[in-house]
């Protein structure tokens, strides 16, 4: 037997289920009517011995059935999942419709209507309806074993995509435990009707939802990895948009990466939010960092960690590793050892808060390339009680990893910035603006080392961020807490803004701070939404709750202040920034002493002589 042929019948019927359940039952209640006959008159007797209106009687008889049916919603209920509870709701049925036709039939007066047929008849029904339903659980099980090896049918899944990618994903899954293919939706109209590896295209994109329904599915898997991002979202929409959860497969990025189509994954943030990818200078990154001595502070976080993983892409003799945190450090260099084993790895546990140290480690291994991504990032927390580690880490620790790459011949020196450095509203914004006049001013010395810095926005998925709280808070049933209704951010992959990073240092002269084009901004709100409805839930089983805003947090972030201006690149998603801040890079040095000499007062101290070098109209500390 075909069974991948009659589980296709079976999907084509589906649409009619519940018209086809009654229809079974009633004939079922007709065909009981006649097997009552039979067991109480025998083969003789069973048609002579009836009365000339009996199939009045049996027509009534199957009306008041099939009405109870109706009422009971007993057709509603899936033939495949029957059980005791079904059973019972057919007996109550039963016994109802019985007693029904028993006193309307004795009303009548209707003596020829054998007592034993009115009593009977009622237990042969719930016989040959329980019958059937046990008979087709067990017909469907069976196939479910010859078709995936388990007899329980875990996952129905309708396929966006009928490319490549959508076969390859149904003879890697079609097979496995609890996975069945019901169809494929694709745009192509020379596909419509169709079959790709034997599984119908039911219809295009746009009929999801209506598939979903008609066809008892489970999950939604979108297998478009070569399509553009717009066209991904787009599927990504429609998809949600059924109710179901929606899965994934590999993007080309991560398929040129090593893993396979059939490797179903969730939907992630940067599905949701990833444009198309931006064309790079590979030939001048490979330039300035092949066979270089390239250092990495803050290596083992999230920024730190990606621009490790990138840098060693393109080569170079030696990258220095110099972390703080002893379990980040063994973690990135056990990944590199792995990924790039001809790559000579120096592990440094190390303080940018250590001058000493500092000038030691450019002394002994003569980096050319730095990029210092070391920084407290976590806006509430710097807020409270932790302005002056803020400050002598994001800011003195900046300017003495400056001063020992100018000491030592470093040739570029890479600041990693924040879109919260623009109008700072929180220390840790301030301290990362003062580090980047810090930058401003080291370029203006006259050093060797060409002195610049990269901006941007947050970064999915890096320490911190947002949405893995969302997706934990999601796997818990909610609440997903939002601080407030209309807080937007910029977003952008950790992999994109590290490239974009190591682009900017390939290209940039000193003095210089590019910002990346973070696309538009994304509202909060909205993006716990769509992850939740991407879960295959709703607002009403996963609610959003409103905390209000944290210390120091904005509505909206800027890249720029109104003040400035930008320069293109030759790299469409980077400019430069024009600052004018001239006053302020000439004299953070002697500030920056001032404000360590502070600390001893406390928070506040420190808050008010960040607001003595950020320009007056920027409201530090919300004062």
């Amino acid at each position: 037997m075909n069974w991948l042929s009659l589980d296709a019948w079976l999907t084509r019927i589906r649409p009619q289920r519940e018209t086809l359940a009654l229809a079974l039952d009633m004939a079922a209640v007709a065909l009981a009517w006649q097997a009552t006959y039979l067991f109480r008159l025998g083969f003789e007797r069973w048609l002579s011995a009836r009365p000339d209106y009996d199939h009045w009687v049996l027509l009534g008889v199957v009306a008041v059935y099939g009405l109870l049916l109706k009422l009971l919603k007993v057709p509603k209920g899936m033939w495949r999942f029957s059980g005791f509870g079904e059973i019972k709701r057919l007996a109550a049925v039963c016994v109802a419709a019985g007693l029904i036709v028993a006193v309307a039939v004795l009303i009548a007066q209707l003596p020829q209507v054998p007592r034993a047929v009115l009593a009977l008849h009622p237990v042969f029904t719930l016989m040959l309806q329980a019958m059937m339903r046990m008979g087709y659980r067990m017909l469907y099980e069976h196939m479910r074993s010859r078709i995936s090896g388990n007899a329980q049918e875990q996952r129905r899944a309708l396929v966006m995509g009928a490319g490549d990618a959508g076969r390859l994903l149904v003879a890697g899954i079609q097979h496995s435990q609890g996975w069945v293919v019901v169809g494929f939706l694709d745009d192509a109209p020379e596909k419509r009707g169709a079959r790709v590896a034997g599984v119908p295209v039911l219809g295009a994109l746009e009929e999801a939802s209506r598939s979903v329904a008609l066809h008892g599915i489970t999950h939604i898997v979108v297998a478009m990895p070569a399509a553009t991002t717009a066209q991904r979202r787009r599927a990504l929409d429609l998809a949600g948009q059924a109710g179901l959860p929606v899965l994934t497969v590999p993007s080309s990025q991560e398929l040129l990466a090593g893993r396979h189509v059939d490797q179903v994954r969730d939907i992630e943030p940067e599905d949701l939010l990833g444009r198309e990818p931006v064309e790079l200078d590979e030939g001048g990154m490979s330039e300035c960092l092949g066979g270089k001595v390239v250092l990495i502070t803050g290596a083992g976080g999230s920024i730190g960690s990606e621009l490790c993983r990138q840098v060693a892409r393109y080569g170079p003799s030696k990258i220095v590793l110099y972390e703080l945190s002893e379990f980040a450090l063994y973690t990135i260099e056990q990944e590199l050892g792995e990924k790039f084993p001809h790559i000579p790895l120096l592990r440094l546990i190390g303080d940018v808060k250590d001058l000493e140290h500092l000038r030691y480690v450019f002394g002994k291994y003569q980096p050319q390339i730095v990029f210092h991504a070391a920084a407290y990032k976590h806006v509430p927390l710097m807020e409270e009680e932790n302005a002056w580690a803020a400050l002598r880490n994001n800011t003195l620790g900046t300017y003495q990893t400056c001063l020992a790459a100018a000491e030592h011949g470093t040739e570029r020196f890479v600041l990693i910035s924040t879109d919260k450095a623009v109008n700072p509203t929180n220390v840790m914004g301030a301290t990362k603006r003062a580090a980047e006049l810090v930058i401003s001013h080291m370029a203006a010395q006259g050093h060797a080392t060409k002195f610049m810095a990269v901006r941007f926005g947050n970064v999915l998925g890096s320490s911190g961020s947002v949405i893995p709280k969302f997706k934990e808070q999601i796997a818990k049933g909610g609440p997903v807490t939002v601080t407030h209704p209309e807080i937007t951010r910029y977003f952008m992959t950790i992999p994109e803004a590290a490239r974009l990073v190591v682009q900017a240092g390939s290209i940039g002269e000193s003095g210089q701070v590019f910002v990346l084009d973070m696309g538009e901004p994304v509202k909060i709100a909205e993006l716990a939404r769509t992850m939740i409805r991407m879960s295959g839930r709703d607002a009403r089983d996963v609610r959003i709750e409103f905390s209000g805003l944290r210390p120091g947090e904005k509505l909206y972030e800027e890249l720029l202040n109104d003040r400035d201006s930008t320069l293109p690149t030759p790299i469409a998603a980077l400019s430069i920034a024009r600052l004018n801040s001239t006053d302020a890079a000439q004299r953070v040095l002697d500030w920056m002493e001032s404000a360590l000499s502070a600390s001893a007062e406390g928070d506040d101290a420190v808050r008010e002589k960040l607001r003595e070098l950020i320009p007056t109209e920027y409201r530090i500390g919300g004062t």
